[in-house]
């Protein structure tokens, strides 16, 4: 019964194939029209029969417009034929790094009955497909060891096609994954070099990839007018050619998971079912540490050099945390599948700094203002020093809005912050220092922790906000498409200023530092992928006014805990930085920092920074 569903995958696949391959052949001979008819014109005059000078016009004119057109065709031809395909970033794993991993592959091919891949590659995401890279300009993987990330668009390598797809393999399988799960769960992968070893849907396939990559060439931008023509027909007639043959392509590559699904059944099917679970539990793992930890570290310069070890210690703990994950912490007792690497640690290094490329755009390798951290120092050289970042941040702003208050020093302190965001119940102002002159921000020392400087004379905030104006965005309420959301309205008057002054304040400093380069503002060397500008994933949305000043805030509450209460940064696994006070974690101060912005309410947060032990008038460091 397997056999017989093989066969009708592959026989729909096939068939959906010669379906591709005719749209290219229709395509061939609507281009070959013109010279046919030109072929008729000069047969009738040679023969006698299309004479006159009404049909030497017609000879010309047609002849004229076949040239044209075969010209134009032999150029898109060419184009479509030596058009670069994308080409996923990947961590190539050579066989002698990985001799174990290459033979259960190979092994894993035997039993299915297909070629083997012609090789491995790792990829920070939990997905695993195969990849055929047998165009010209890709050639083989870079055999530079397990240390190099193979990265399109950086170097030359030989051009030698391999012989069948390349084996990509999600990283955080192999860390989370014991040795049998994961052939369970790849052994559908390895079963789809069967059907794409077939010529007919090897050539359909090549056909829409080198369309797809021919969109990507018109797209390029050009500057001269007769370039930006021969782009735009050439984008007209890939997208016409992709249009035709879309649904037949997809229902090919429906066809080949169909067969290669069927085949699989063959090998470990028990186990693939229980392997399933570990595949949606290392998803969720892997997002979250990466949104959670890794972005803040991204931020400040740092990635983690370890992030794939990192997921099995955020997935054990969310076993221990949540009572449906039970028993998953006994298969930690099994051999891993990381095992099969003989340096899991040197690749583990390059898949993580593979993951800062794609989805924060930082540099190629370490440098001054880019270096790897682990995790035992994640603590002190991200949390700590994001935390006073921050600070440093909201302090700035809060200088720009208006003179100190008298009874506040020049030092930074969490009590001017609280009574700044406190509404009054008396509508008079609050005296100010007469020697207090607000600061300007062109002459203020920037403290290190500011990446980038304010120009002269450029206010932080506008001087106003109306009341029906956007604090954010500037949009009055006929134009905001979401003024009904309430989850963007910084709360009270003195919350949407500062969150207005925050928001203009980060995204000055964004504007500051070159797209795809790190926070400390200098652009690496290579930041293209076919094409496209890093990051390629951002892995989340810009925050909102009330998230930037809900997490200045309570920035500024950690750094006063620190300095005041002798209270650690500190990093959980599953909410990334946190605070330890007094050897546990401070998991309800969020609720309390709301309440100020949204209330203008300081009572829940004095209360609790009293029973912390926390004294909001002491200076703190920010630097």
């Amino acid at each position: 019964m397997t056999g017989i569903g093989v066969e009708a995958g592959a026989q729909a696949a096939r068939s959906r194939a010669l379906a591709v391959l005719r749209v290219r052949g229709r395509a061939l001979g609507v281009a070959v029209l013109p010279a046919a008819a030109e072929v008729i014109l000069l047969a009738g005059a040679a023969t006698g029969h299309l004479v006159g000078p009404g049909w030497d016009a017609a000879r010309w004119a047609v002849g004229v417009l076949a040239v044209l057109v075969l010209l134009a065709t032999a150029g898109i031809a060419l184009v479509v034929a030596r058009a670069r395909p994308a080409m996923t970033p990947t961590v190539p794993v050579a066989e002698e790094s990985a001799p174990d991993l290459y033979r259960m592959v190979r092994d894993l091919a035997e039993r299915l009955a297909v070629p083997a891949p012609s090789a491995i590659a790792l990829t920070p995401d939990c997905d695993s497909w195969l990849e055929d890279r047998t165009h010209p300009a890709h050639g083989p993987p870079a055999r530079t060891g397990p240390g190099a990330a193979d990265l399109p668009g950086e170097g030359r390598r030989p051009r030698r096609a391999p012989v069948a797809p390349v084996l990509v393999i999600g990283s955080p399988f192999l860390w989370w994954m014991r040795v049998g799960e994961l052939r369970a769960v790849i052994a559908p992968v390895v079963a789809g070099t069967g059907p794409s070893a077939q010529p007919d849907i090897a050539a359909a396939r090549r056909f829409v990839r080198g369309l797809d990559a021919t969109l990507a060439v018109a797209a390029t931008p050009r500057r001269g007018p007769l370039a930006r023509g021969a782009c735009a027909v050439l984008g007209r007639v890939a997208r016409l050619l992709l249009g035709a043959c879309r649904e037949h392509a997809a229902q090919m590559e429906r066809g080949v998971a169909a067969a290669a699904a069927e085949r699989a059944q063959t090998v470990d099917y028990g186990l693939r079912i229980v392997a399933q679970e570990q595949v949606g539990l290392a998803y969720a793992g892997w997002d979250r540490l990466l949104t959670r930890v890794a972005l803040p570290a991204w931020r400040m310069g740092r990635w983690p050099s370890r992030l794939d070890a990192g997921v099995v210690a955020a997935l054990t703990e969310l076993s221990r945390r949540d009572r449906l994950a039970e028993g998953f912490t006994s298969r930690l007792g099994e051999r891993p599948a990381c095992d099969l690497l003989e340096e899991p640690g040197s690749v583990d290094e390059a898949t993580s700094l593979l993951a800062a490329r794609l989805f924060h755009g930082g540099p190629a390798g370490p440098r001054a203002d880019w270096a790897p951290v682990d995790w035992q120092s994640y603590p002190e050289e991200v949390v700590d020093r994001t935390w006073r970042a921050d600070a440093a941040r909201l302090h700035r702003v809060l200088d720009s809005l208006g003179p100190r208050p008298a009874r506040h020093t020049a030092a930074p302190t969490l009590a001017r912050i609280l009574d700044h965001l406190t509404e009054p119940t008396d509508p008079a102002a609050e005296p100010m220092d007469p020697a207090a002159e607000p600061m300007d921000p062109a002459t203020e020392p920037m403290d290190s922790a500011g990446p980038a400087a304010i120009a002269p004379g450029a206010a932080l905030v506008p001087a106003r906000i109306d009341a029906d104006t956007d604090a954010d965005t500037g949009l009055t309420a006929a134009d905001d498409p979401d003024e009904d959301d309430e989850d963007d309205d910084p709360g009270t008057e003195r919350s949407a200023l500062l969150a207005a002054g925050l928001s203009a304040e980060v995204a000055r400093e964004e504007n500051a530092v070159p797209r795809g380069a790190t926070a400390a503002g200098q652009s690496p060397p290579c930041t293209l992928w076919d094409g496209g500008a890093l990051p390629l994933v951002p892995l989340q949305p810009p925050r909102t006014a009330r998230e930037l000043l809900t997490d200045h805030i309570t920035a500024m509450v950690c750094c006063a805990a620190v300095d005041t209460a002798g209270a650690v940064p500190a990093l959980d696994w599953l909410d990334g930085p946190s605070l330890l006070l007094h050897g546990e974690r401070a998991a309800d101060l969020t609720p309390r920092v709301l309440s100020l912005i949204e209330e203008g309410d300081p009572g829940p947060l004095r209360d609790w920074l009293a029973a912390a032990g926390i004294r909001p008038e002491k200076p703190i460091r920010l630097v």
